[in-house]
C-alpha cells in the first residue's frame, strides 16, 4: 500500500509510525546518473560487490549514527524479513572490509530502499549503482527512496505524487 514504518519521538516517547509522503522520491533505474567521478571509481574496480552476504552488518552500519530511526526492534524486524527472503542488501568491500552498503525490501517487482551507509567516500553511491544493476536483472524498473535528499537528486532520483507512486506500486505488485 506504499506505507513504511519509522521510529519517531512523540510526547509519549518513541513509537513506530507509518508514513506515505507526498511527494515520494523514486529512482528510475534507466535514469540513474553516473557522474564522471563515480564512473571513474567504477572503472577502477577497487571494490568488490556482494549481495545478501552481510545483511546484518549492513543494517548495523546503517544504524551506527547519532540520529537513527533504526531501533533494536526495527533491526530485528528487518533481519526477520531478510530470513524470509524479502529484505536484501548490497555490500561494497574494499581490502576485505565492508565500506558501503544499502538494504531494502523487495516485494514482487517493487524495491523499497530503506537505508545506506559508507565508511569510505563515495561507497554509498557505488552501492546504489550496484543496486540498480541488480534490480535491473530482476526486471524491476524503479525503487522507492521515500524522501528526497540532495544526494539522491544528484544520482537522478525524482519526486512524484502519491497518486503516481500508487500507480507504479500497483503495476509492480499487481
Amino acid at each position: 500500500m506504499g506505507f513504511f514504518p519509522m521510529d519517531v519521538l512523540s510526547e509519549g516517547g518513541r513509537r513506530i509510525a507509518w508514513f506515505s509522503p507526498d511527494p515520494r522520491a523514486v529512482m528510475y533505474l534507466s535514469r540513474f546518473h553516473i557522474s564522471r567521478s563515480l564512473g571513474r571509481i567504477i572503472r577502477q574496480h577497487r571494490f568488490h560487490i556482494t549481495i545478501n552476504q552481510h545483511f546484518s552488518e549492513v543494517i548495523e552500519a546503517c544504524a551506527d549514527r547519532e540520529d537513527t530511526w533504526l531501533t533494536a526492534q526495527m533491526i530485528w524486524a528487518y533481519r526477520h524479513l531478510h530470513q524470509l527472503g524479502y529484505a536484501e542488501s548490497i555490500e561494497v568491500h574494499q581490502d576485505q572490509r565492508l565500506v558501503g552498503g544499502v538494504y531494502g525490501v523487495k516485494i514482487a517487482k517493487a524495491f523499497f530502499a530503506e537505508s545506506m551507509f559508507h565508511r569510505v567516500s563515495n561507497m554509498s553511491k557505488v552501492a546504489l549503482w550496484a543496486l540498480t544493476r541488480y534490480l535491473d536483472t530482476a526486471g524491476i524498473t524503479f525503487f522507492d527512496c521515500q524522501f528526497m535528499t540532495d544526494h539522491l537528486r544528484s544520482l537522478g532520483a525524482e519526486n512524484i505524487s502519491r497518486g503516481q507512486f500508487q500507480q507504479l506500486l500497483n503495476q509492480a505488485v499487481g
